[in-house]
């Protein structure tokens, strides 16, 4: 009985081993935004095809810039992204980053925090895209509060950081290293729903909120794979079809953890496209999402 039941609430959440892929950005200007992602975050094209180019690291692909030609940028306060989050594996890759992009436009800079579980910096491309650079600290010195993560936005001077973590081999070896999307955070119009949807329907987890103006969830015990705020963007419906946000991918190890997925969104009456390998549906505010089995 015990493990039936076990089995049967594991079906209920997303897999452990999750992992956040490709963040699809549409974009208007081509050549200004690849030349972004490459000069100012290192990021290195991978393939190119129609459908725009993805560009990473040691060959995972990070990024895939769509062209989309004739759509707007969103307002500020519309539903979308919040920020893209990619992480990296050593303070001293982080910093290498943190430097170029520094470097490339100092006035896309839009902030630092020590947030207890990881070291973060924030930018903003130049389409108005929300960057998000950061390390996460060894998971041992993570503090929690039963099913929450403790987080905090303390102070990180930027320049203290670099001083002590840039080196020369980072910098030469930037290109080499490894970088992934760590979490995908957007802006919703409320976060009940927002909880109703990705943590009761998809499957995650509830790690933190805030104030009833935001929530981060995860599989695994992770402090956050995605998070969804109200502080721009509070009361706000679906969204237009815009430039920034063009998919969210989600990657499991098994066809069985989409078939699950895909269960539970069709018992919350959620409109899913799926072939078996691979699931897409939208959130409440059109936000795309795709989960897909990858290989382990």
């Amino acid at each position: 009985m015990t493990t039936q039941a076990s089995s049967a609430a594991t079906q209920d959440l997303l897999p452990a081993d999750l992992t956040m892929g490709t963040v699809m950005l549409k974009v208007g200007d081509m050549k200004l935004m690849l030349d972004y992602y490459q000069r100012a975050l290192g990021l290195v094209p991978i393939s190119e095809s129609f459908g725009g180019v993805y560009l990473g690291r040691q060959g995972l692909p990070v990024i895939h810039l769509s062209p989309a030609a004739g759509l707007q940028i969103p307002g500020r306060g519309e539903a979308g992204l919040f920020h893209t989050a990619i992480l990296f594996d050593s303070r001293a890759d982080l910093a290498a980053t943190v430097a170029t992009a520094a470097q490339y436009e100092p006035r896309l800079f839009a902030g630092s925090a020590d947030h207890l579980v990881s070291e973060a910096f924030y930018f903003t491309d130049p389409e108005g895209n929300g960057v998000e650079l950061y390390f996460d600290k060894p998971r041992d010195t993570w503090q929690w509060n039963g099913d929450h993560v403790v987080m905090d936005s303390l102070p990180l001077p930027p320049q203290v950081f670099l001083n002590q973590n840039l080196t020369e081999a980072s910098l030469d070896g930037q290109r080499e290293s490894v970088a992934g999307i760590g979490h995908v955070h957007l802006q919703v119009g409320d976060v009940e729903t927002a909880q109703r949807f990705y943590v009761d329907t998809l499957g995650f987890e509830k790690t933190a909120g805030w104030h009833g103006q935001a929530l981060f969830v995860s599989a695994g015990r992770y402090h956050h794979h995605m998070a969804m705020n109200v502080w721009n963007s509070r009361g706000v419906g679906p969204r237009r079809d815009t430039l920034g946000l063009g998919e969210v991918l989600i990657k499991v190890q098994a066809q069985d953890d989409v078939l699950a997925a895909a269960d539970r969104l069709k018992v919350g009456g959620i409109a899913t496209q799926h072939t078996g390998a691979e699931l897409r549906f939208e959130d409440p505010w059109r936000n795309q999402i795709r989960m897909a089995v990858v290989e382990a």
